[in-house]
This record gives C-alpha cells, structure tokens and sequence, in this order.
C-alpha cells in the first residue's frame, strides 16, 4: 500500500519528468540533463527549505544565549526550558520547523534518489511511462563527453563526497572547544560525536556509496550538495543585510 502510493505520487512522476526533460532537450547527455533536473525539483523544494535553512541560521546566532541559560539553570531543567523557549519567541525560532520540513522532504528526496538508482542508463523503462511522455530517441550517457554515468567512477564520486563535506561543514555550528574544568556530559559527548560523523565521516560513506552504486547517483549528490550550499550562502547574505 505504502509502496504503491510512493511509486504513484512520487517515483513514477519524477521518473517520467526525467524522461520528459532528456526527450526535449535531445542536445544535452544524460548528466547533464541529471543536473538540470536535480537543480528544478531543489527549486521547487526552495520555499520548504529556505525556513529550514533561517531557522538554523537562527540558533546558531543565539548559541552563546543558550549557553549561558544552560550555565545559570544548573540542576533546574524546568527554568532552563521556559528560558530557552521565551529566548526562542524573543529572536521568532521555531525549534520545530526543521524538523517538520525534513520529514516533509524526505520522501521527495528518497523518490528523486531511486529514479537515478533504478534509471537503469542508457534503457528507459517504458513501465513506468505516461502514455503523453515520449521515449528519447537516444540516452547519451557519456557526461561532457568524458565520463559513462551508467558505470562507476571515482571522479563523480569524490566530487559528491568533496561537495558534501564542504556543504556539511558550512551548514553546521562550528564545535565548541572543550573547557578545562568542564566535565562534559553525556549529552555533549554524543552531540560532538555526531558533529565529527556528519562532517567527517559521512563524506566517506558517500564516497564509496556514489562509486559503487553510479556516476549517475554521484552528480545527483554533487549537485544537491552545491545547490544547498548556495542557497545558504544567498539567505545568509540576504538575512545579514535585512538586519543592518
């Protein structure tokens, strides 16, 4: 039943603008049509993504509050989170938000995911077609010229993992330094840990993901990777310059 609905609202509808898209722009190779497609459904996800994106802007500008509210409510969690929650309405967070939007997104992003994963290059299944979408007449798979996507390279697959670690590293709250007579809890010990794996580790989970997998799966997370990137860069500037 779940799968059903997935394949019906989302697989099969990507999959078939996909097609759509190699079908009308016959001068283009497959990654480069990967590329433009990823860059049209980011742009449609752009609305959701933008308050994700302010509102961790937002923490990370009141983390110091955060820290000295964690400092003088020792012991007293109650008056912690009432401060913490007042701090949030005060600066107009929505803890929340986030969280809500990634699970909104998740199964668009899954279902973009599996259309590169199933697209089996250079075939197109036909099964999943409208009867409106026409079948290309060719599928070029050589990206640029130079590289097979439907094979597995290790070019594509750095760039995805490169991509992704600058990426994570920018859109994450730098880590704070350990203090001397700091005993950190357990707690700070899981969320430091976390923040070494996303940055530092994840990457390198991509990087053999995208080798083994496709050059196709590798420009998608490339350039997913790249349009984040720039679309923090462009609402922080736009945030910094609203403020001044």
């Amino acid at each position: 039943m779940i799968s059903s609905l997935f394949n019906t609202t989302l697989y099969q509808p990507l999959y078939n603008g996909l097609i759509f898209l190699i079908d009308v722009l016959p001068f283009v190779d497959a990654g480069v049509a990967v590329v433009i497609f990823t860059c049209i459904v980011k742009f449609i996800l752009f609305p959701l993504s933008k308050k994700a994106v302010i509102t961790q802007f937002r923490m990370k500008q009141v983390a110091p509050e955060l820290e000295k509210i964690k400092e003088q409510n020792k012991g007293n969690s109650q008056e912690q989170a009432m401060q913490t929650m007042a701090l949030y309405k005060k600066n107009g967070i929505s803890p929340f938000v986030s969280i809500i939007l990634v699970f909104i997104q998740l199964p668009i992003i899954f279902a973009l995911y599996f259309v590169f994963l199933k697209s089996g290059w250079p075939q197109v299944n036909t099964d999943l077609l409208y009867s409106f979408i026409k079948i290309p007449a060719s599928v070029d798979v050589n990206f640029l010229g130079l590289i097979d996507i439907s094979g597995k390279s290790w070019i594509l697959a750095i760039a995805a993992a490169v991509t992704n670690f600058f990426q994570m590293r920018y859109s994450m709250p730098p880590m704070e330094a350990k203090k001397k007579d700091h005993v950190p809890s357990f707690k700070d010990d899981l969320a430091r840990s976390m923040q070494v794996q996303m940055k530092y580790v994840f990457p390198v989970v991509i990087l053999f993901i995208a080798y083994n997998i496709s050059g196709a799966i590798a420009i998608y997370w490339t350039t997913s990777n790249l349009f984040a990137l720039g679309q923090e860069l462009v609402i922080r500037r736009h945030i910094k310059k609203n403020e001044k």
